[in-house]
């Protein structure tokens, strides 16, 4: 797994308990178990807490991008006694009450896929390199200049550090001008379908979509289909099994930016054990270096459960 550490002091990488805990209980709360993304990674986590002790028990639930509910089910897991929390919030700064009522109560939290603020460390994509990767990708096969569309999302750390990304690579290329950037698709096919629909009715003329995940690319490329508009580049980030299925097949999907779900939640719930057993960690955040899947490697890539 490629992955970047960042620095950090070793005074705020220990978890400070009185003696070593065994890992007994966890539990993690997603985005949405809709999306095939947060199924992967619960996957992930529940193999690798599973690893750590077969008897360990295993709760996931889905927040549905609902933050009041996200919070009830972090008063849930507390009160089931849960010695370890993944969470990917819903909104990682007003998210944290609920991070520090857990670690008061004795629960180490660990960030999985957006940095969450007041948790003791995060495992997530490094999503500024993966908007980058992807735009780039576009930007030549525009050969820098064209009309784009950045079909934006839920507007957590992920999706701005994503969007981010992007920019900086059109920001370098005047002649690719940037029609539209602030529509959300809400991180879904139905989202990105319908955005999309509202994009190619305004304007007349689009060479490429950048999404800032694969199901908003999928129905992106679904808007384009039935309008019958033709010759656009759809580029997204996640690697998920449904844009390998897009790449080989006759979409207008060219491209996404591999993430590791299975990986990202496994090294989650390793950083938490050696936080429950009193192990300094060498970092608070790892960034997982994405990898830029297109037709032409498809065939290489070896989906989100392998080891990036």
């Amino acid at each position: 797994m490629k992955k970047t550490i960042l620095a950090a002091a070793c005074a705020c990488l220990a978890f400070n308990t009185a003696q070593a805990q065994e890992l007994k209980s966890v539990g993690i709360t997603v985005g949405s178990l809709g999306n095939p993304y947060f199924v992967a990674m619960v996957n992930g986590a529940k193999a690798q807490a599973l690893q750590i002790n077969p008897a360990a028990k295993f709760t996931s639930v889905s927040a549905d991008y609902d933050l009041n509910k996200q919070f009830t089910q972090i008063d849930n897991f507390i009160s089931s006694g849960v010695n370890l929390i993944l969470v990917n919030a819903v909104d990682p700064v007003a998210i944290a009450p609920a991070i520090a009522k857990a670690r008061k109560a004795g629960i180490v939290v660990v960030g999985v896929d957006v940095m969450v603020q007041g948790a003791n460390a995060t495992v997530q994509t490094d999503n500024v390199e993966a908007g980058r990767i992807v735009c780039q990708y576009i930007a030549e096969q525009l050969g820098g200049k064209g009309n784009v569309i950045i079909q934006n999302g839920t507007q957590t750390s992920a999706v701005l550090d994503r969007v981010n990304g992007c920019k900086s690579v059109f920001a370098q290329a005047p002649a690719i001008k940037v029609l539209s950037d602030n529509q959300d698709a809400k991180g879904s096919r139905e989202g990105g379908y319908s955005v999309m629909q509202g994009d190619l009715t305004r304007f007349a003329k689009v060479d490429a979509v950048f999404a800032i995940n694969d199901p908003q690319a999928i129905g992106a490329d679904l808007a384009a289909k039935q309008l019958k508009r033709k010759g656009i580049i759809i580029a997204s980030v996640d690697g998920a099994p449904d844009i390998e299925t897009a790449l080989k097949s006759d979409t207008q999907i060219q491209a996404s930016a591999s993430q590791s779900p299975w990986g990202q939640a496994q090294q989650a719930v390793t950083m938490g054990n050696d936080l429950l057993n009193g192990k300094a960690l060498e970092s608070t955040t790892v960034l997982l270096q994405p990898s830029l899947v297109t037709r032409a490697n498809v065939s290489e890539y070896k989906g989100w459960q392998a080891d990036h």
